[in-house]
Parts: C-alpha cells; sequence; structure tokens
C-alpha cells in the first residue's frame, strides 16, 4: 500500500481527494494547520472511509516542521493543495499571497529530493489562463495572468518546472482546476467558507438555508445567451478523482512535468446554475444583479481531451448531481462542520 501526503488535506478539495485516495487503496498521511480548514473534516473523511487518517499539524511555512512528516513517514508521492485561494483577497493583500502560496512550496520542493521522492501532483487553477482568447481552453492556451492569486499559480508552475530540471528523477503532473462545486453524496464534507462565498455554490447554498438574504449576481450583460456569465462547473468528487488519477500517472510516466486540465468541456451560465439548484431541491432564491467584478470574463470552460487521453479521466457528473450534493452538505450542515 502506498503512502500518499496530502498537503492541506483538511480542506474542500483536500477532504474530498483523500476519501478518494482511501477508496482506491492508497494510505493517506494529512498535513494542515487548520488556517482555513477544521479537524471535523478528517473525522467525517474517516466516517466515509472506515479508515484511518494519519495527521500531523504542520505549518509549511516551517521547514523543520515539514522535514519532520518526511522523517516519521516513508512517502511514495505528495499532493500539494494546501495555499490560499481567493482572488479578490489576493488583489488586496498581493504579499502574504506570495508568501504563503510560494515559500511553502519551495519547502515542499527541499524536503522531497532530500528524502528521494519522484511523484508529485499539483493544485493549479484555470486562473493561469486569463481571458481566454478561445474556447474550449487547452493547456497550450497562452498564460496571461491578471490577479496575484492566478500569479502564484503560475509562479509555482514554473518553480516545478526549474525543480524538475535540477532533480531529474521527480515527475509531476499539474493540475488546472475550473470550478469545483458540489460535496461528497454522504453530506457529510463539503464548502464552508467563512464570511460572505467568493464563490457561486456556497453563496447559493447559503442564501437558501437562510444565512445569507439575497444572491448577488455579478453583471446580466455579458455576450452569453443569457447575459450572466458562463463558467466550466465540476463536481468535487470528480475533481478529487483526478487527483487519484495524477498519481497513478506519475507512477508510469517518465521523469518530466505534464499539464491538464479539471472540468467537463462544458459551459454552463450561473443563472442556469441557480435555476438548476431550484428546480431540483425546491427552493426558490431571492437574487439580485449587481455591477460587474473587475476581471470577470464572459465565457471559460476547459478542453479536457488531455486529461481524458493520457490520465483516463473524464468528469461523470452533471449540474443537478452538483446542486444535489451542495445542498444535501448545507442543509445537513447549516452551520459547516460542527461536532454533532
Amino acid at each position: 500500500m502506498e503512502t500518499i501526503l496530502v498537503t492541506g488535506g483538511a480542506g474542500f478539495i483536500g477532504s474530498h481527494v483523500c476519501v478518494e485516495l482511501i477508496e482506491a487503496g492508497f494510505r493517506v498521511v494529512v498535513i494542515d494547520n487548520f488556517v482555513n480548514s477544521t479537524p471535523e473534516a478528517l473525522e467525517r473523511i474517516e466516517s466515509i472511509t472506515g479508515e484511518r487518517v494519519h495527521f500531523m499539524d504542520v505549518d509549511m511555512m516551517d521547514l523543520d516542521s515539514l522535514d519532520e512528516v518526511f522523517l516519521t513517514y516513508t512517502i511514495d508521492a505528495v499532493i500539494h493543495l494546501a495555499g490560499l485561494k481567493a482572488v479578490g483577497e489576493s488583489v488586496t493583500d498581493p504579499l502574504q499571497y506570495y508568501r504563503y502560496n510560494l515559500t511553502p512550496l519551495l519547502h515542499l520542493c527541499e524536503c522531497i529530493e532530500k528524502h528521494h521522492v519522484h511523484r508529485l501532483v499539483f493544485s493549479s487553477s484555470a486562473t493561469v489562463y486569463g481571458p481566454p482568447q478561445h474556447v474550449p481552453i487547452p493547456e497550450t492556451h497562452p498564460v496571461k495572468t491578471e490577479n496575484p492569486y492566478g500569479r502564484t499559480k503560475h509562479m509555482s508552475e514554473q518553480i516545478l518546472k526549474d525543480f524538475q530540471r535540477s532533480y531529474f528523477p521527480v515527475k509531476i503532473v499539474i493540475l488546472r482546476y475550473f470550478n469545483p462545486v458540489g460535496a461528497h453524496q454522504s453530506g457529510l464534507i463539503g464548502e464552508k467558507p467563512t464570511g460572505v462565498p467568493n464563490n457561486i455554490m456556497p453563496y447559493i447554498t447559503e442564501v437558501a438555508i437562510g444565512r445569507l438574504p439575497v444572491l448577488h449576481i455579478f453583471g446580466d450583460d455579458y455576450p452569453t445567451r443569457d447575459g450572466t456569465c458562463i463558467r466550466d462547473f465540476v463536481h468535487i468528487t470528480d475533481l478529487a478523482n483526478g487527483h487519484v488519477k495524477g498519481i497513478e500517472a506519475t507512477e508510469r510516466m517518465d521523469p518530466g512535468v505534464a499539464v491538464y486540465n479539471l472540468g467537463t468541456g462544458k459551459g454552463t451560465t450561473v443563472k442556469e446554475l441557480l435555476h438548476t439548484f431550484e428546480h431540483v431541491t425546491q427552493t426558490t432564491i431571492p437574487f439580485t444583479i449587481a455591477d460587474r467584478r473587475s476581471g470577470d470574463v464572459a465565457v471559460s470552460y476547459a478542453d479536457v481531451r488531455a486529461a481524458e487521453r493520457e490520465l483516463g479521466w473524464k468528469s461523470t457528473k452533471g449540474i443537478e448531481d452538483m446542486c444535489k450534493d451542495a445542498w444535501r452538505w448545507q442543509h445537513l450542515n447549516p452551520t459547516g462542520y460542527v461536532k454533532r
């Protein structure tokens, strides 16, 4: 049984990745400092899988603490998810994003080389593409990041490419996410942002549960079929399974770096997502049209043929599944992760 280190494994994406890894037969070691997560998520993972999650409370800014993880466990591969991810926050506090998204990666690369680990899957983002020149967006699309968060992801990708050239045995898969939404079908783990959500699905569910009064849709005058932005929403469980496929790919690939989009390859407008949610949950979501947000593009969805061809990965869940599962999580956990 291989041991996979998952950084940020108690977060929204990390918790789902851990479930998929365990169910695929891997042993999971999680490190997290709970800045944007909670220990309760680890207990929920164990409830879903019936397996133990090995855990160390580690701040990756501390190189010695990170090194201790590699001394404690024999790590076969790493999935690096830890980091800050709010675009708006990155604009108001860019230094924090450069500090906390880049330094931990540098420390991780040092430990990987020191302890002779040869396989890494990295969490990147479609934000690296910026305004698309054409859709669907392939991995070969020019990179044009327009905010500090996106730039930290692009810089991280460059760091990993340079690291691979210097540490030749390492095999790296970079996964560029589009818009992960939904929750595990059990309703035990899901997304619970702090404050007003930056992402559309938790915004919708928190209005539905009554925690927020109204949904703000940012712009309805885009050149799309209903005037709202088109995005590629991908179910979090599908996205998590993409990491399992990425780990498996690092076993068979030659040393080097491979980049893959994770999305559905289909675009859905914000209003279509909203109306689908209302339909499947039999709820009514009050909404208002607000001004466009700076940096939002009209249309963005992925070309996912490379992931299907080379990873053997393809999304399986549609928008209705995403809405049903997100609502189940929110309905069962109205205040997020609270001890039962």
